[in-house]
């Protein structure tokens, strides 16, 4: 297929090229061409242009797979594409086309998305959107453009479209009026109707409305944008997961982006954790924020950016907003009781606060994790509420998760009701679904740690809760079972994963994560953090290492092969073994963290310890360097969600 006029092939780098109309080829516009080899079958000359060509003339190939961009019709003009368009509201337009280099790679072209190079052109945007979603991977038999011809009027009827009710599965979303006239309003009711009628299995989608208003604006017709939202839907490569469609995988997303807000927007986390008693509920509305809350400009260039790039962007973006929502809610001197409605307000208003360029500069300073990570995340999450009763025919349920830790329920002779829901904010969210439950405390069981183990071995995680002779407070969330310190056999070995952390309570609160999250560039170099095995002993202080296995992170999807912190100890192929030193124990003591100093060590008669700055989680002393202890408690977790 060709492009109709269009007869001249530029070659690019690898095997990618694009089509340039004669005109350009014959010098116009100052362009200069150079024969390459022999006429091919048709007299046509292969040509490399040496200079600048406009962008709407080069749409380089979404996917490796695609060689050329092809199309049966010349591309659509603003008017073909924009049917549905209040012109008066698209006032960031320009008549110019953006220029680029003739050279194009598949990093220029996350670079042409992010810095907005199509932006302001509505055809050559509506042309690279008609050849990503193309490029899309389907199951065999997707709703098309006929499709819809055929079953709209049979589905709306005599009624009036602007009536039609939005399905169930929408959740009670809005269409978004963007940019859209009142035709585009209303096409986008009947279009999200038929969606439903052609993708029964659908229960739970409460973003589709906004990303169907979003598409109009660059699509021929409503068939049109039938069929390009009907690929997205019906995309089976996993690898470019593009909508949620069940209650399962969009609480399960919802719960992922709190555990990254949790690590990565700390501030604007403990601010949502002291306003709420329903974190959760908060975080349910993370891809509403994008995709119906943001003004048009905003949430067009974060589509630009995830149709190139994938999901792990609407992450990015969606922490960018929180961090510039508690800068704002900072200042403000009077703060409403209702923190979910502020940040839906400070979103829909945010034109007024940052500029678009200043949030996506924000959204891609964070250092996040991998797209495997991320998904070993969400995976994760997933299996959690199938453990709960979750199935991904679920409808809409809400649980408080906050309040898991109940104030009439909770009794601990170290840490109050407050407290503990403290350290509950900290934990991943697949956790937080359960309550706190008591397995191991001294005042009952005795100061002996053959008790400890024969209590808390079968658990897993665990939360150990210390109390010294000075009124300080402090512990440990850990990941792993206790029973694997027999893995080493009578050699101390070191066990748990990246999600283990150390904390304080008393006389002030702070939480100390695993050091690579917030350095992950030490998992690639040689650190000053290595543990020093020459060093003299100190008391508490142990010149163990973790034994040496071979590496299952033989690939990786990305360049960096980022460590995920929900693999085991024995998955890590750092070059400093102290940074993942988590937990190890013994008949004699027990360490949490290690490196040249143990963030927590405690004796075997559970009665003393001390504590410094370990290589894990490079943290201050938890309280006094040696402390004596007058209660330990350790907490599990218990399911609360019906079966």
């Amino acid at each position: 297929m060709m492009l109709e006029g269009w007869d001249l092939e530029v070659l690019l780098s690898g095997s990618m090229s694009v089509l340039v109309p004669p005109s350009l080829v014959c010098g116009a516009g100052g362009v200069s061409v150079t024969e390459r080899g022999e006429l091919d079958a048709l007299d046509t000359p292969r040509v490399e242009v040496k200079t600048w060509l406009p962008l709407e003339d080069q749409i380089p190939p979404y996917s490796p797979q695609l060689s050329r961009i092809e199309t049966e019709q010349p591309a659509m003009s603003d008017t073909q594409c924009g049917q549905f368009v209040d012109w008066g509201k698209m006032t960031d337009l320009e008549k110019d086309s953006p220029v680029v280099p003739s050279i194009i790679d598949d990093n220029l072209l996350k670079q042409y998305a992010r810095q907005g190079y199509w932006a302001k052109s509505h055809s050559l945007r509506g042309k690279i959107y008609e050849q990503i979603i193309k490029a899309v991977s389907c199951r065999t038999v997707t709703p098309d453009a006929d499709v819809y011809k055929d079953i709209v009027g049979k589905i709306t009827g005599k009624r009036s479209p602007s009536t039609l009710p939005l399905p169930e599965f929408v959740d009670g979303s809005v269409v978004p009026n963007y940019c859209l006239n009142t035709n585009g309003t209303v096409a986008v009711r009947k279009i999200v109707v038929c969606i439903s009628n052609q993708f029964p299995d659908i229960s739970f989608c409460p973003v589709l409305p906004a990303i169907v208003a979003l598409l109009l604006h660059y699509s021929a017709d409503e068939a049109d944008c039938f069929e390009k939202v009907c690929r997205l839907l019906a995309c089976n490569d996993r690898t470019k997961h593009f909508i949620d469609q069940t209650f399962l995988a969009y609480e399960s997303s919802c719960m992922t982006f709190g555990d990254l807000a949790n690590k990565y927007c700390q501030g604007a986390h403990k601010l949502i954790v002291s306003a709420s008693e329903d974190v959760l509920e908060v975080y349910s509305d993370w891809l509403r924020w994008m995709f119906g809350d943001l003004p048009f400009n905003y949430a067009a260039r974060v589509l630009d950016i995830f149709f190139v790039e994938g999901f792990k962007v609407l992450y990015r973006v969606a922490l960018a907003l929180l961090k510039f929502f508690r800068k704002i809610r900072i200042r403000q001197p009077e703060k409403s009781a209702n923190i979910r409605t502020d940040i839906q307000n400070f979103v829909q208003s945010i034109a007024e606060h940052i500029p678009v360029e200043k949030l996506l500069d924000k959204a891609f300073s964070i250092r996040l994790f991998s797209r495997k990570e991320i998904r070993l995340l969400r995976d994760a999450n997933e299996k959690a509420l199938k453990q709960k009763g979750i199935t991904v025919n679920q409808k809409r349920q809400r649980h408080n998760v906050h309040l898991a830790v109940n104030a009439e329920n909770f009794k601990s002779n170290i840490v109050s009701a407050k407290e503990m829901r403290e350290i509950w904010s900290w934990i991943p969210e697949r956790f937080a679904l359960c309550q706190p439950m008591l397995i191991f405390t001294t005042l009952d069981h005795g100061y002996s740690l053959n008790r400890f183990y024969a209590h808390c071995e079968g658990y897993e995680p665990t939360i150990i809760l210390i109390k010294t002779t000075e009124a300080e407070v402090c512990g440990a969330y850990l990941t792993t079972d206790w029973r694997e310190r027999r893995r080493g056999g009578n050699k101390l070995s070191y066990f748990g994963t990246g999600e283990c952390f150390v904390f304080k309570l008393q006389p002030e609160m702070e939480r100390y994560e695993w050091v690579i999250i917030k350095h992950p560039e030490m998992e690639a170099s040689k650190s000053l953090l290595d543990a020093c095995p020459e060093s003299p002993q100190q008391p508490g202080i142990l010149n163990t290492e973790p034994p040496q296995e071979e590496s299952l992170l033989t690939s990786s999807e990305e360049p960096s092969d980022r460590l995920s912190p929900f693999l085991a100890t024995r998955h890590f192929n750092l070059t400093s073994k102290a940074t993942s030193m988590f937990m190890a124990g013994s008949a004699e003591y027990i360490i949490i963290g290690g490196g040249s100093y143990p963030a927590l060590y405690i004796d075997g008669n559970l009665n003393h310890g001390t504590t410094g700055r370990s290589s894990t989680f490079d943290n201050l002393p938890l309280c006094s360097e040696t402390f004596q202890i007058t209660v330990l408690e350790v907490w599990s977790f218990q399911d609360v969600m019906p079966n």
